[in-house]
């Protein structure tokens, strides 16, 4: 079943102007805290209950450029991919929080239903996708714009199943707003 943009930009509130980034393909590894309320290798969404942070995890801040966004986004993607909220909501967490500010339920059940909505294939896709730099928009040194035709994968996405998004830094990495 193909993902469908305008359910997922809905249900993140992350327009066409949204970005996403990293390029470790590799699972995050989750901090003691998190292997507690989440014992099996599936990721848990009930499990967490907390608000998703603006912190960024572990002591590895994206750097302030270009590369340090598209390798941000790349993570982002490779974390939809393996269905890994935490890395997810942590990525998207200001837009994410705009989203819950207008309704929309928390990022965790947010995006346990945008899992839901991504094939296989996509899933497959987005673990290994990368971002072309050539079709990345710097509007300001903090805030880039990341266009779905920049994602390179083995599955083709669109507006309607992933989106563009925004792309800006704050408290020292970069973050999903828009």
């Amino acid at each position: 079943m193909a993902v469908s943009a305008c359910v997922i930009l809905t249900a993140c509130a992350c327009g066409p102007d949204k970005a996403k980034e990293d390029t470790d393909a590799k699972p995050s590894q989750p901090s003691a805290s998190t292997r507690a309320e989440q014992p099996s290798a599936t990721p848990s969404v009930s499990a967490r209950t907390e608000k998703p942070s603006a912190e960024p995890t572990g002591d590895q801040h994206a750097p302030r450029t270009k590369e340090g966004a598209i390798q941000r986004y790349e993570q982002y993607l490779h974390a939809l991919g393996r269905e890994d909220i935490d890395t997810v909501c942590e990525v998207a967490g200001p837009a994410a929080k705009k989203a819950q500010d207008q309704g929309f339920g928390p990022c965790t059940s947010t995006y346990a239903t945008v899992f839901q909505m991504i094939s296989p294939a996509q899933k497959k896709a987005l673990k290994t996708a990368t971002v072309d730099p050539q079709r990345i928009a710097v509007r300001t040194p903090d805030k880039i714009e990341m266009p779905v035709e920049a994602v390179r994968a083995s599955a083709t996405f669109s507006e309607s199943d992933l989106g563009s998004y925004t792309l800006e830094y704050l408290k020292n990495d970069w973050y999903i707003t828009d």
